[in-house]
């Protein structure tokens, strides 16, 4: 949580567009997507902010991550876990003086469907930022409505995950799948996809 608020107080003058998701995505080996489980039972509002149900996170979650993931056409299979620890869904503040930002906080693991495993050792935890853009600029609390905060963030939120993949590509490496597979069977693993993120 301590990161969420760290993040709350920086002015975010790096935060970019979503990925144009009409180009083809930068080739991640032989990745496809499986399952997008999205768990937000836990998800806080931090400071000043609209408020969000759980349901409402984990369907435009899950929405963008299908959307952005589903681009990818590689022969096997991936699960993408994701809960959603905190947010700030901007209200409509004074520009310049006031202009909160909208900010959300997730855990991320991915699964290998054939090794019925994590890949990852360590969830990634990712702070997700409203694009930076003429309409937000003064403030997404005055320029937009509740749905649309949420689903620029959940856009952004999938942009990060495919990058932070794409940073890890050895982990879609026919090296790295048979490592898996092997462990697997040695270990008598049956596959099977993930319940929660955990």
């Amino acid at each position: 949580m301590r990161r969420f608020f760290a993040a709350l107080s920086v002015l975010l003058l790096t935060a970019c567009a979503a990925e144009d998701l009409s180009r083809p995505p930068e080739p991640l080996g032989d990745f496809a997507v499986g399952y997008t489980i999205v768990v937000a039972k836990n998800a806080q509002s931090v400071g000043p902010s609209r408020q969000a149900t759980a349901r409402e996170w984990e369907h435009v979650l899950k929405t963008a991550l299908d959307k952005h993931f589903g681009r990818y056409d590689g022969d096997k299979l991936y699960h993408i876990g994701v809960t959603v620890d905190a947010y700030a869904l901007a209200i409509p503040g004074v520009p310049v003086v006031l202009n909160p930002k909208s900010v959300l906080a997730i855990n991320v693991n991915v699964w290998d469907d054939t090794a019925g495993r994590k890949i990852n050792a360590e969830p990634e935890q990712l702070t997700v930022f409203q694009s930076l853009s003429g309409e937000t600029v003064i403030g997404s609390g005055l320029t937009q409505n509740r749905k649309e905060q949420m689903e620029d963030l959940a856009a952004n939120a999938a942009d990060d995950i495919n990058d932070w993949l794409l940073r890890n590509k050895a982990w879609f490496t026919p090296e790295a799948v048979a490592a898996r597979a092997a462990l697997a069977a040695a270990e008598g693993t049956a596959p099977k996809p993930p319940a929660t993120t955990n």
